[in-house]
């Protein structure tokens, strides 16, 4: 299967070489995580890294269950550790050793190890790991392709607007897009397998849930409504086979474990006004919408205005933004992207055209909750339309596309 370049991922792992701190990645089930340790593998034996110098652990390979004894494990590294030289250890799917972070740890007090681990669940930084190693790991997200590197895994780079509308459709995990240019109809077998793993072992044994048809509904309902707000209550009045009373600590529970699981992503809402976080009709996003296109049918795609929001969503995320939804008075930014340095605001339209009277309503729709934002930080409305650039008042609106491929201003 050929590999897709993960750049943004790999000169994380780069840049960290070396330096006496763990790196933690974590993600959804075949996002490309053990590829991108491999990839990484492949960089350090070209750059002088002897092949014993590096231990690699998958936990889902039945070859190394025995090593989930966690002292097991410690003592075949510990035997297989290289003096005098530093030698890299790739522990992937940790969460499959019970006390894991006992051996993490040990295994970190050794100036001559590299330590990288992988996790599917949250539960991989769950309090107790996250205080142990306080002040010691850096944690990298990945999730599915970016559709930029989506474009990477074919030379015909013509027609970008219906290889979006496949990236959509047949999804963004990694090995989907080999399956798609074999046999396209094959791609929902794949998911259905991802689904249920991450179902049954990140969800259901993890956290001791029991019912998986609630569970199933939750999670469609979810799906079904990606960029709307949702509140536990509205969760427990539309899903049928959730008793009308169940407590809101259920629901909550329910939740918790598919976004613990990366199945499911929530943006809490901000008061740009009023420069504070709100607590209530936050919004979830779906990590690839091939898997909500597989859960929910064919028909799930006509509701592409939130589809588009849910790529724009996922690509802040990947670009290192905190997302939020945004409030001013009674208006709606679709997005709040935040880092330390900058803020940017985003509103995301399939277009921004009507038809006669109507030529300009869903354009001032779009403009008017940004023009009232009473600050310098800049402002971009994302749509599908093919038309030139456009400036308004300093809101400019760019293709989505290019935004996605990154061929113009990296600031965007």
């Amino acid at each position: 299967m050929k590999r897709i370049n993960r750049e943004n991922y790999l000169s994380i792992l780069k840049n960290f070489k070396d330096q006496q701190i763990i790196k933690v990645l974590t993600g959804i089930r075949r996002c490309g995580k053990s590829t991108l340790l491999e990839m990484f593998g492949d960089y350090l034996k070209e750059n002088g890294v002897e092949e014993k110098q590096i231990i690699s652990i998958n936990f889902e390979n039945a070859d190394y269950e025995e090593l989930q004894d966690r002292k097991k494990l410690y003592e075949y590294i510990k035997a297989r550790l290289v003096i005098g030289k530093k030698t890299y250890v790739f522990l992937d799917e940790i969460q499959n050793v019970p006390e894991f972070e006992k051996t993490v740890d040990s295994l970190f007090i050794n100036k001559d190890v590299d330590l990288y681990i992988t996790g599917s669940n949250a539960y991989l930084l769950s309090s107790e790991l996250a205080t142990l190693l306080t002040g010691r790991y850096i944690e990298t997200k990945m999730l599915p392709l970016s559709f930029k590197e989506y474009m990477l895994a074919f030379e015909d780079k013509t027609d970008i607007s219906r290889k979006f509308r496949d990236y959509l459709r047949y999804s963004s995990f990694p090995q989907a897009v080999e399956l798609y240019k074999v046999n396209p109809e094959n791609i929902n077998m794949f998911l259905d397998g991802i689904y249920n793993t991450v179902l049954f072992k990140d969800v259901m044994q993890r956290k001791g849930i029991t019912d998986k048809n609630v569970l199933e509904r939750v999670t469609k309902y979810l799906y079904d409504n990606i960029g709307n707000r949702t509140s536990m209550k509205s969760i427990s009045d539309n899903i049928e086979g959730i008793e009308k009373n169940s407590s809101y600590n259920t629901i909550s529970n329910y939740v918790d474990s598919l976004i613990d699981s990366y199945l499911v992503f929530k943006a809490n809402r901000y008061d740009i006004k009023g420069k504070e976080f709100l607590k209530t009709q936050e919004k979830y996003y779906a990590v690839d919408i091939g898997l909500r296109y597989y859960m929910l049918g064919q028909g799930s795609g006509r509701d592409m205005g939130h589809i588009l929001e849910n790529v724009v969503y996922l690509e802040l995320l990947r670009r290192g933004y905190e997302v939020y939804i945004g409030k001013y008075d009674d208006l709606e930014v679709d997005f709040v992207a935040k880092k330390p340095e900058n803020t940017i605001y985003y509103q995301v339209a399939l277009t921004t055209r009507g038809e006669g009277k109507e030529d300009n309503k869903i354009l001032n729709r779009e403009l008017t909750p940004l023009k009232k934002i009473n600050d310098n930080y800049p402002k971009y409305i994302l749509t599908l339309d093919d038309d030139l650039d456009a400036d308004f008042d300093g809101i400019k609106k760019i293709n989505v596309l290019d935004w996605l491929l990154e061929e113009r201003d990296s600031s965007y």
